[in-house]
């Protein structure tokens, strides 16, 4: 059973439903950078955490993950508080 753009889309006319199609490939292609950009943060984070380690440090630096979560705050508000948690949950790796 095929469902049309305004179904998929839940818009009530064809131009609205173009319009977030449209938008809808562009989120896509936004997320597809984030997930990339997370990667590549997660690898540079391992890095770090190597060199602390052998260096006889800790993995986590509570310091600069306040720092983190102030500036995420800062820019994005309150959920951006959450967002930099989960970030450096993925970033920190198995603790």
């Amino acid at each position: 059973m095929s469902t049309t753009a305004a179904e998929r889309t839940g818009a009530r006319t064809d131009d609205a439903a173009a319009l977030i199609g449209d938008a809808r490939e562009r989120i896509d292609a936004l997320d597809d950078r984030i997930i990339g950009l997370v990667q590549e943060r997660m690898a540079v984070s391992a890095v770090i955490q190597e060199a602390r380690i052998t260096s006889g440090g800790r993995r986590v630096n509570l310091a600069r993950e306040m720092e983190i979560l102030g500036r995420y705050r800062d820019a994005l508000g309150k959920p951006g508080t959450s967002l930099a948690m989960t970030l450096l949950e993925l970033c920190r790796g198995r603790v």
